[in-house]
């Protein structure tokens, strides 16, 4: 796997089977941790022995479905590859003509440390984002989403993170990256006298839905907000 420069897309050769699909899988998933926007993986080099190793782009589509500003589209002139979930293209030349003119993708990115401060940086990027993007309605939510998700790290992973979000309609995705790959724990309601353990009770209160995905080197958590959510 490799990038082409001249075009942004990753470049796939060789023989793809069930042996090889976990390592694509991580290289997707670390290349569209690594920037917003979507990203063109072109298959013109690969041949694929079976249909198990097909789906893995679909699966990691769906994958990260729910993250900020993130999604895969396909380069494929066999076709074979293509379904309802997964835009395929015969050429790079048409998928990048169509990546063309998708919406530019609109998101807030910061690295944070893991101390003390890191939580009100985050919020203060929420705020920023949910005026900017006209989604006021989510700024409470979207503070206590990050917070909880920030505070998280800084608890128990004790890495460097990045905080990205990106409007989507009237939703607003959050995600928090760490290098821990310790997931999160999420245990329901909690003893009205036990300390602590409601980080991620506040998230899924919040949240219509979150959740957590491994990576090679951490995880990303997130978190998908809707404003109807917050209207009276």
């Amino acid at each position: 796997m490799e990038t082409d420069e001249s075009s942004g897309a990753l470049r796939l050769t060789g023989v793809l089977d069930t042996t090889a699909t976990g390592t694509v899988r991580d290289a997707l998933l670390a290349r569209l941790c690594e920037r917003p926007g979507p990203v063109v993986v072109d298959l013109s080099g690969v041949r694929i022995t079976d249909r198990a190793a097909r789906r893995t782009f679909a699966e990691v589509r769906r994958e990260v479905a729910d993250w900020p500003a993130a999604d895969l589209l396909v380069v494929d002139p066999t076709g074979r590859t293509a379904g309802d979930e997964l835009p395929v293209w015969p050429t790079l030349d048409e998928a990048t003509a169509a990546l063309a003119v998708l919406p530019t993708a609109t998101a807030a990115t910061t690295e944070l440390p893991p101390d003390v401060g890191a939580a009100r940086q985050a919020r203060a990027l929420v705020l920023d984002g949910c005026a900017r993007w006209g989604v006021d309605e989510l700024a409470e939510a979207g503070c206590i989403a990050v917070t909880e998700m920030v505070n998280n790290v800084v608890a128990h992973a004790g890495t460097m993170m990045t905080v990205r979000l990106a409007p989507r309609g009237d939703t607003l995705h959050i995600g928090v990256r760490d290098h821990s790959p310790r997931q999160p724990t999420y245990a329901g309601l909690v003893p009205v006298d036990t300390a602590g353990g409601r980080g991620l009770l506040l998230i899924d209160t919040v949240a219509r839905r979150w959740g957590s995905t491994p990576l090679r080197d951490g995880k990303l958590v997130w978190a998908v907000l809707h404003t109807e959510d917050e209207r009276p």
